[in-house]
């Protein structure tokens, strides 16, 4: 049994409210079941909440967030803190599990499991907590976000703001006629270059990064591309957004970013509709791989990202 094995092994099991179990398409990552009766009773007791009410009195998504931890248990919140903290696995899928098709229904559950994780940053693209966007045939936007059949290749978030990014969710809506587009994933460790790139000369020169017009953010901040959190290198990268300022710079960041699209570690998730994905955003890439082409391409996802709770 080798290391990564053994820390699966460590969170896997099934609790009174959940089971958690490794996950089929990825060995870092776990598979969180919640019970049918956790997902229906949370649900009734929030019927009345929606999603313009969770936009506009904040407390309310933390209203939400003690709802969950009393029906799903302490366990449940200290099992997914954990798994996020944990550098050896450091993410999980959970899902409605059919118990709901309703795009309120998912924005509640979402909100709650993220407010139990910690705060969650403004999302200047939506001018809201969180970032609702589709992906169809067409598409005139500034960033590979939206256009379906182009690789887009694996980054972090938060690379363009000036605030710690801790995690990220994406949640899968709705989706029509789409083959291909999975989600495309990268753990630090597994990345057979970590060590080339992590010690290099230019691993911790501050790049310049600026957003492009439809992300509402007008600020530039510098980022070093490796820092360290616990001994370990964690990442900070988009090619999209990078301004480098030096011919070095731009020959280091463009192998890197080719290395790791090529690396045998990078791995297609697929994600069922009403399921999530929530992964540790310093030691995970992330990315989505290109569509077929269809006319009527269509998918839409939420997004919420923010900072661990100081516990």
């Amino acid at each position: 049994m080798n290391v990564i094995q053994e820390g699966l092994k460590s969170f896997t099991g099934k609790y009174d409210t959940f089971e958690v179990k490794e996950h089929p398409y990825h060995h870092r990552l776990y598979s969180i079941e919640v019970s049918n009766g956790v997902l229906r009773t949370f649900l009734e007791q929030n019927q009345d909440v929606n999603a313009q009410q969770l936009e506009y009195v904040p407390y309310m998504r933390l209203v939400l967030a003690e709802r969950l931890q009393k029906i799903a248990g302490e366990t449940f919140v200290e099992t997914i803190r954990s798994i996020l903290h944990d550098r050896t696995s450091g993410g999980f899928t959970i899902g409605m599990q059919n118990q709901t098709v309703s795009d309120q229904d998912y924005v509640k559950f979402s909100t709650a499991l993220t407010h139990l994780v910690g705060g969650v940053n403004f999302d200047a693209m939506s001018s809201t907590y969180y970032a609702r966007f589709n992906v169809k045939d067409t598409d005139s936007s500034d960033s590979y976000l939206r256009q379906a059949y182009r690789l887009f290749t694996l980054h972090t978030d938060g690379t363009f703001v000036d605030e710690p990014t801790d995690w990220l969710l994406m949640m899968k809506f709705a989706e029509e006629n789409a083959v291909g587009g999975e989600s495309r994933l990268l753990h630090l460790d597994d990345w057979e270059d970590l060590e080339r790139f992590s010690n290099h000369p230019l691993a911790t020169a501050r790049i310049e990064y600026k957003a492009p017009s439809s992300k509402n953010v007008s600020q530039t901040v510098y980022n070093q591309t490796f820092y360290e959190q616990n001994g370990k290198p964690c990442i900070c990268f988009i090619d999209q957004f990078a301004y480098p300022a030096t011919l070095e710079q731009a020959t280091y960041l463009k192998e890197l970013s080719d290395s790791m699209e090529n690396s045998a570690a990078t791995i297609a998730l697929p994600l069922p509709i009403g399921d999530i994905v929530m992964i540790n955003n310093h030691f995970w890439l992330h990315g989505r791989a290109a569509f077929e082409k269809n006319p009527s391409l269509y998918r839409e996802l939420l997004r919420q990202r923010g900072y661990f709770a100081k516990v």
